[in-house]
């Protein structure tokens, strides 16, 4: 099979998430690529009805490839907390509300982490998950998943980042996702780890 390319194109970025889009924005610059979010060309956000983050990362990247005739990269990623049984996972945004108030969606979660009497370190694991996923107009579809893993601090720390990023404290790092500059989080992030598959691939 040919080996695609990305490079030096014009690429779609299958969000409406701004602090996602200006992610996926840092990541992709080096290489020349073009990014236009989905948002500025119209393009509705499908209904995420897969049950893994492959399935809806797809659905995304599918859709807005096909709404806009451009290759599209969509990213489906989640805070899975291993003593809630890997929640809110999947529903990580929902867990925000309609507003997308992660604020609200932390207090969630450390309430849910109280109730268990999940206090100590060993009893906050948690790992992110983000999956990649690159459709062409022409229906071809490129996953790459990256994870990145941690414990959950509280209060939250940092203003750096998005979502869940200040109650993040990566395995062998001082500082959460929310306390480190962007370039510190992108050497690690889960994304970054997805997205180094992705450039292996396609660059």
């Amino acid at each position: 099979m040919e080996r695609r390319s990305l490079r030096n194109q014009k690429l779609v970025v299958a969000s409406h998430n701004p602090g996602k889009i200006r992610e996926i924005g840092e990541l992709l610059g080096p290489y020349g690529v073009e990014a236009v979010s989905a948002g500025s060309l119209g393009l509705s956000e499908p209904e995420e009805t897969g049950t893994t983050f492959e399935a809806n990362a797809q659905l995304k990247s599918e859709a807005s490839a096909r709404g806009s005739g451009l290759v599209a990269l969509a990213d489906d990623s989640g805070l899975c907390v291993d003593a809630l049984n890997g929640d809110p996972g999947l529903h990580s945004a929902r867990w925000a509300g309609p507003s997308r108030d992660f604020a609200l969606a932390m207090r969630n979660v450390e309430e849910k982490l109280q109730a268990q009497g999940a206090t100590s370190p060993s009893l906050r694991r948690a790992h992110f998950v983000s999956v990649l996923s690159v459709a062409w107009p022409d229906g071809h579809v490129e996953n790459f998943r990256g994870e990145v893993y941690g414990t959950l601090v509280w209060p939250p720390r940092g203003s750096y980042g998005f979502g869940y990023d200040p109650m993040f404290l990566p395995d062998g790092h001082e500082q959460t996702f929310g306390e480190m500059d962007p370039d510190a989080k992108h050497a690690i992030s889960h994304r970054a780890v997805a997205f180094r598959k992705l450039v292996d691939a396609l660059f």
